[in-house]
């Protein structure tokens, strides 16, 4: 397997944090995303190999098996990568017993019965059935568990999605509850790597990442966003209409509302994950609009009121 540099990749030293490991993944996708660039065929290389890197990085256990294995990572499942380290043994050790199965570099398997037995549960089977053996005897594993990300636009995650994921060849379609949060993860179980010797396969984790909105700023199950409206409906009050992911509704505008004032619609927010029918709030600032390249006429009218306020 070609060894590629996920550090490089996203631009890391390889003792950078996990939260240094997010932060650089998410700006990188966000460049290279395919929907900032359409049609650009290396646009999208990147994004894969960013994903890539991202995936492998971002989990811990995937991390630590690419910085000792290299290229070969992927090989050693979990607990063939715990077994071996338990065992206090070397790289070496490890590829000979995944190799053979039987040669352990000096080691007795069979002393090892016991605490193989607890890593990998008690199935067992023939030599065909591929399962780890210990002088006759083989061991089933449970499947690699694999991790993915996908993004979500904002507006997309008010609403109940359906989408279809590509894994390992095998498409599966997931249903995404409305309200979910970004970084949220949702587990498909099975849906991973199979099983070792009639082991049970593995899970697929997927983390959501929530896209940021132009309009919209959302805080837990809350919204917030920014309105205009003129001068003269702040100053004698009246309505305007104010966009919510639902649909357009109207909002009265009190008699002297000021500039900076915050309205709260109740329940015009983001949608509570998995209660259905409960929503959060939406907080609207008012930003009042000063009329422009105004008349002489409405110069005048407006030196009247001043004089009337005792302003002018």
């Amino acid at each position: 397997m070609e060894y590629k540099d996920y550090y490089k990749i996203l631009g890391l030293s390889k003792n950078a944090t996990q939260d240094e490991v997010k932060k650089a993944y998410r700006k990188l996708a966000r460049k290279y995303h395919p929907d900032v660039n359409p049609n650009d065929k290396e646009a999208e290389k990147k994004f894969k190999e960013i994903n890539e890197a991202n995936e492998v990085l971002s989990d811990p256990k995937k991390r630590e098996k690419y910085d000792k294995y290299g290229a070969d990572w992927a090989k050693v499942s979990d607990e063939q990568h715990e077994a071996w380290s338990k065992a206090g043994a070397s790289a070496g050790f490890g590829q000979r017993f995944y190799s053979s199965g039987g040669d352990a570099g000096g080691f007795d398997m069979d002393d090892f019965s016991d605490f193989f037995r607890s890593m990998f549960g008690g199935g067992f089977g023939g030599a065909s059935s591929g399962g780890f053996s210990t002088r006759g005897r083989t061991y089933s594993m449970k499947g690699q568990d694999y991790q993915a990300e996908m993004h979500l636009p904002l507006r997309m995650a008010y609403h109940e999605t359906k989408h279809t994921l590509n894994v390992n060849g095998k498409k599966i379609r997931i249903t995404i509850p409305p309200g979910i949060k970004d970084g949220q993860i949702l587990k498909l179980k099975g849906k991973g790597g199979p099983g070792v010797g009639g082991g049970a396969n593995g899970d697929l984790y997927i983390t959501v990442l929530v896209d940021p909105d132009p309009q919209f700023e959302r805080k837990g199950d809350d919204l917030y966003t920014t309105h205009n409206i003129d001068l003269y409906t702040a100053v004698l009050g009246g309505e305007t209409i104010i966009e919510t992911l639902s649909g357009k509704i109207k909002m009265k505008i009190k008699e002297g509302t000021q500039n900076g004032t915050t309205l709260r619609l109740k329940g015009k927010g983001f949608p509570v994950y998995k209660k259905q029918g409960s929503f959060g709030d939406l907080y609207v600032k008012i930003n009042v609009v000063l009329p422009v390249n105004l008349s002489s006429e409405e110069k005048e009218l407006f030196k009247k009121l001043a004089q009337l306020r005792g302003k002018y």
